[in-house]
């Protein structure tokens, strides 16, 4: 299959707050009201206003979203603090031969980063 995958995320809240917590891992925001695309690189996500949807700190483990590979996670890290990030999990190597951290949003959704080692 050829194509490109968008990860399409509820969030309660489209405003300063929501807004702010995308911001902070560096995705740029589109133009929209309802739905925002949003982007990095060649990342693309998707949020939408659902503000009567369960928030995904709610659901516990089931608020991973999305597992992100790239060449320098230490470097990620140290962006993602200055840009005020919720950082979950700190850059840590792991016997599977990544090292990983985790970022969250104030609404709880949770994506683990990570690279080769």
């Amino acid at each position: 299959m050829k194509g490109t995958s968008v990860s399409v995320q509820a969030v309660a809240d489209m405003g300063d707050r929501s807004i702010s917590s995308w911001f902070s891992i560096g995705l740029e925001w589109g133009d929209a009201t309802n739905w925002q695309a949003l982007s990095r690189g060649g990342v693309r996500m998707m949020i939408g206003h659902c503000p009567d949807a369960m928030l995904p700190a709610q659901t516990g483990d089931h608020s991973y979203f999305a597992y992100l590979h790239v060449d320098d996670v230490d470097a990620l890290y140290a962006e993602f603090v200055q840009r005020g990030a919720i950082v979950r999990q700190l850059p840590t190597d792991r016997l599977w031969g990544m090292r990983e951290m985790a970022v969250a949003t104030p609404d709880g959704h949770r994506m683990m980063i990570g690279q080769k080692i």
